[in-house]
C-alpha cells in the first residue's frame, strides 16, 4: 500500500501528530513520521523532501506551530498532495500557523486541516490514496459507517436518560 509520510518541527508536535498515526494505522496504511526543523535542519529537510517521492510517499501530512514553514516547504519540494496541521499555541492559539499554511502562493497548494486536526488529515490522507485502492476506500466507508452508527447510539441513550443522566454518564 501507498506510504504517507508524517513530518513535524518539532517532539511538542508529537502528542497532535499521533493521532494521524493512530488512524493510518487502524486503515492499515503504511506511513513513516519523521521530527526534521526545517529552520534547524535545512539541509535534512530538503533531503528528505526531495527523496519523499522516490521513498514511496505518496502523501505527506505536515504539522507546524508559529511560522509554519514545514507544510509550504514540503509542497515547494514534493510533488504530490501535502496535508498542513496548523498546532495550537498559546501565543496566538494557532491562528498564525493556520493563515500561514492557508496562504501558500499560487501554485503551491497545501490542504489545510483545523488547528489540531490530524485526525481530519490522516482521513483525507486515506481519502487521496483510495482513489485508486478500491480496498482502502472499503475501510473508510466502514469507518464512516461507524461514525455514523456512534451518534446513533449517543441519541438513543440521550432520548433513553435525559439530557440530564446523559451528561453525568459522559464525566
Amino acid at each position: 500500500m501507498a506510504k504517507v509520510g508524517i513530518v513535524m518541527g518539532s517532539d511538542s508536535d508529537m502528542a497532535v501528530m499521533s493521532k494521524a498515526a493512530e488512524l493510518l494505522d487502524e486503515f492499515g496504511i503504511e506511513y513513516e513520521m519523521n521530527i526534521i526543523s526545517a529552520h534547524r535542519e535545512p539541509n535534512e529537510f530538503f533531503e528528505w523532501a526531495g527523496n519523499a517521492e522516490k521513498n514511496g510517499i505518496k502523501v505527506i501530512i505536515a504539522g507546524a506551530g508559529m511560522a509554519a514553514h514545514l507544510p509550504g516547504m514540503c509542497a515547494a519540494i514534493f510533488p504530490l498532495p501535502v496535508i498542513g496541521v496548523p498546532m495550537y499555541s498559546k501565543a496566538l492559539g494557532g491562528n498564525d500557523a493556520l493563515y500561514s499554511i492557508l496562504q501558500m502562493p499560487s501554485g503551491i497548494p497545501v490542504a489545510t486541516v483545523a488547528i489540531d486536526g490530524a485526525k481530519n488529515a490522516a482521513i483525507l490522507a486515506a481519502r487521496i490514496l483510495a482513489v485508486s485502492d478500491d480496498e482502502l476506500l472499503g475501510k473508510l466507508k466502514n469507518y464512516k459507517e461507524n461514525l455514523k452508527e456512534q451518534v446513533v447510539e449517543k441519541d438513543a441513550k440521550l432520548k433513553k436518560d435525559g439530557w440530564k443522566e446523559y451528561l453525568k454518564s459522559q464525566k
